[in-house]
């Protein structure tokens, strides 16, 4: 062939498998180019002659968003070379053999704007003419690999753990009974990172301003506040839709959700409409995927005795009257059980040195930040410190963990006497899932120092001053603090159970009361009348209306500990109690010598039936993989309308759902089914099984998926 004949392009290898699996998106498919920032990738290019590199220019066009501009950074025009210059789009290190195709390195910068490209070539033919070939499509997300990029998380088992995990577990229930949920995040299911990039673009940010929106995408932290916003609905055609009522008939109850892509799946495929329904732990768990999926180190933390304090003034008030019922408040403060949010991890070059490493989102629509439904990244090392000024809403998140508790006697239609202060009874046992681990690992200690100590105080004041300013030193509550209504009770009162507290069962408690030998000052015999009150706790730290009230008069005399029981029949609590199967018992006890009051309460989780998930056989991919289920009805009455929801990326596609029928009490259900394993390596199996009368048993069984064997 003539060696002077213009130049043609003829054919195109974007080598997908290989520069997949150099970038870590093998999981996302090998039949597309899905590459991360920072890295090489290779590309092979077939011609009608041999490159020559002394007379041949060949210059490359990578654009993204809907009007690329190189002054926005959508657009990057560069030129093949024979070496990379520095941290910017080049293509270099091109070999050429004595056949017709050439093997170019790409480079992208590690702050390109993330997201879909595409990527032509321009072949100069002389007097200033070119033609341009269209060369194919890829995908850039953030690399935690990249040392220059701003999400480098330097440990492989880290990166391992959160980034390519795909399921995971969420802490739930309460402090005193952690429950570990499982969670299938399926972050690289092939068709959830096009959802990830339709989610940015139907973002406020977005439809205000497609091409500064796009322009921003190289920024982590533009990026992650954008997601916490379009997780919920409060302000866009975000993914979830909350409800923390109890009518879950319009949609999906949040205790039925086994992992995040039938949300995500949904949402997309009815044009972005609002999936019903989400609560906390839906939110962050859909969040973790759609991060994990862009590239950056993500997990899901859980914090019991979670405040939500709206005047930021760093007190929760509560409020309960002579009779123990624990009274509705018209504030909009209140002590979630546990809230569930997400820790991203990048740096802050918005914020001074030091802040670094985990930061705190909160997609869950708590309070609006620059006037969204969106919460952080506040840095962890600011919430510890109490630096409450740096961005964003450190405040808010620093009260979450930090607030003290303050638990009054409403008597005459006011708050006349406080029965508790509790400096250290919010922000309890913070939680995560260890690293290469099925544990629970507490983190409590990267949010504060150790209650009580020099440090934690002083943080505290630090925050407090920051956040309340010089109105602080005038509240009737602090007046009330200083006034040595704290003086110490001449008995102590514990309530605690006498037996494993079963759904469907009498609850038995004992009330164990001890005189306090060095606050005698009271001679004889002391009388005090306790009078006591069961509710249903609810999610969000309210109560329902009572369920059992009961009522003693004691005499207690001088180092006697004396114990009573108490009965709590299930004929009392069985159509009572929400989903989540928690009941508050509350006693106030009333001193005739004295006329005040103290409080005794004790928090009760039920536990619901257990099922066991056995699998017989190796599994192998494509391999049929045999699973036994099993179910005891341990409770007294009858399950009705059982449903079983199967689900767990690798194993299966999507969900497998069986209706169950009926299930006595005292008998047993047997489940076989057989699975096609999808994909090899560690895999989790997620079984959920609801009915009309408990919402949310649930197993899972970690299965290692060998390759296929060559046949």
């Amino acid at each position: 062939m003539d060696p002077v004949a213009a130049l043609e392009l003829r054919s195109v290898d974007l080598q997908s498998p290989r520069n997949n699996k150099q970038h870590h998106t093998q999981e996302m498919g090998l039949k597309r180019l899905i590459v991360r920032r920072g890295q090489l990738f290779t590309l092979q290019l077939g011609f009608n002659r041999p490159f020559q590199p002394q007379t041949d220019t060949i210059s490359f066009v990578a654009e993204t968003g809907p009007e690329p501009s190189e002054l926005l950074g959508t657009r990057a025009t560069f030129v093949l070379t024979r070496t990379r210059h520095g941290n910017v789009w080049s293509a270099s290190d091109f070999t050429t053999d004595s056949s017709d195709s050439l093997q170019v390195s790409l480079f992208t910068p590690a702050n390109a704007v993330i997201g879909p490209y595409t990527l032509k070539i321009e072949i100069s033919q002389g007097q200033g003419h070119s033609v341009t070939y269209p060369l194919g499509t890829f995908i850039l997300l953030f690399n935690p690999w990249s040392a220059e990029d701003d999400v480098y998380l330097p440990s492989e088992i880290l990166l391992q753990e959160y980034i390519m995990r795909d399921y995971g577990f969420v802490y739930k229930g309460h402090e005193r009974f952690i429950t570990s949920w499982p969670w299938n995040f399926g972050q690289f299911e092939e068709d959830i990172i096009d959802i990830c990039f339709e989610i940015l673009n139907k973002s406020l940010y977005y439809l205000k301003n497609p091409s500064k929106d796009y322009s921003q995408r190289n920024n982590v932290v533009y990026v992650c506040r954008v997601v916490s916003a379009m997780i919920n609905s409060n302000d866009d055609s975000g993914v979830l839709q909350g409800n923390w009522g109890e009518d879950y008939s319009q949609g999906v109850s949040p205790l039925e959700w086994n992992g995040s892509v039938a949300i995500l799946r949904q949402w997309s495929a009815r044009g972005g409409q609002p999936v019903k329904y989400g609560q906390c732990w839906v939110f962050a768990s859909v969040m973790c995927t759609v991060m994990r999926c862009l590239g950056v180190p993500t997990r899901v933390i859980s914090n019991f005795r979670s405040a939500h304090n709206v005047d930021r003034n760093l007190t929760i008030d509560t409020y309960y009257d002579q009779n123990a019922e624990m009274l509705p408040t018209q504030k909009q403060d209140k002590i979630w059980n546990f809230h569930v949010w997400n820790e991203c991890w990048m740096i802050r070059k918005d914020l001074p040195p030091g802040y670094n490493g985990w930061q705190v989102l909160d997609p869950t629509p708590q309070q609006t930040s620059s006037g969204l439904f969106c919460c952080g990244p506040a840095s962890v090392k600011a919430i510890k410190e109490g630096e409450v000024h740096l961005a964003y809403d450190t405040p808010f998140v620093y009260a979450e963990v930090n607030a003290d508790e303050v638990i009054w006697l409403f008597r005459n239609g006011r708050a006349q006497e406080i029965l508790v202060h509790n400096t250290s009874s919010i922000g309890k046992e913070i939680s995560t899932k260890m690293v290469g681990s099925e544990q629970r690992q507490d983190i409590t200690s990267s949010y504060k120092y150790p209650e009580g100590s020099p440090e934690e105080r002083s943080v505290f004041m630090k925050a407090s001053r920051k956040m309340l300013g010089p109105k602080r030193t005038s509240s009737s509550f602090l007046d009330l603090l200083g006034s040595g209504g704290f003086e110490g009770h001449p008995v102590r009162l514990q309530l605690h159970l006498a037996r494993t507290p079963e759904w469907g069962q009498d609850l038995l408690l004992m009330l164990r009361v001890q005189r306090v030998p060095h606050r005698a000052r009271l001679q004889g015999p002391i009388r005090l009348v306790v009078r006591f009150c069961a509710q249903a706790l609810l999610h969000g730290g309210g109560t329902r209306e009572p369920l059992w009230r009961h009522m003693m008069q004691l005499n207690l005399d001088f180092g006697k500990e004396t114990q009573w029981p108490l009965l709590l029949p299930y004929s009392n609590y069985r159509n009572k109690l929400t989903d989540e199967k928690l009941i508050r018992v509350s006693g106030i006890a009333e001193f005739e010598e004295t006329g005040r009051s103290m409080l005794v309460l004790k928090d009760i989780s039920l536990e619901p039936p257990h099922l066991s998930i056995e699998v017989s056989e190796r599994a192998e991919v494509g391999k049929v993989l045999r699973v036994h289920i099993t179910l005891t009805n341990t409770l007294t009455v009858s399950l009705s309308n059982c449903t079983m929801v199967l689900e767990g990326s690798g194993l299966i596609d999507g969900q497998i759902v069986n209706n169950l029928g009926t299930l006595m009490a005292e008998h047993t259900i047997q489940i076989q089914l057989d699975l096609y394993p999808i994909k090899a390596g560690p895999r989790q199996l997620q079984v959920l099984i609801s009915s009309n009368e408990v919402k949310e048993i649930k197993g899972y069984k970690d299965i290692l998926v060998t390759p296929a064997r060559a046949s």
